[in-house]
């Protein structure tokens, strides 16, 4: 098991960014949250397998329909235990 945090820089808010993502990782059985931040970036925190976690972040790569994704910057962070994946706000 590993934790990532991830930050999706781009065109990710306004285009339902959180919502296809959260399905994403729930589809995957990863546990965390996404939230959109202030300065108009997304950012994620997951946990699961490595395998599963570098599929989640491939699909950042290009997100949902609309969504025009420039980076996606990742670190492992200590996990926490989450068995569910939200979106916050």
């Amino acid at each position: 098991m590993e934790r990532w945090r991830l930050i999706v820089s781009g065109r990710v808010q306004g285009v339902g960014y959180r919502q296809a993502l959260c399905q994403r990782a729930q589809a995957l059985g990863l546990g965390g949250w996404v939230r959109n931040r202030s300065d108009g970036r997304v950012e994620l925190e997951a946990e699961g397998c490595s395998h599963d976690l570098e599929q989640l972040r491939i699909w950042c790569e290009s997100g949902p329909a609309g969504a025009q994704v420039s980076s996606v910057s990742e670190c492992m962070i200590p996990l926490e235990g989450h068995d569910w994946f939200e979106v916050r706000r």
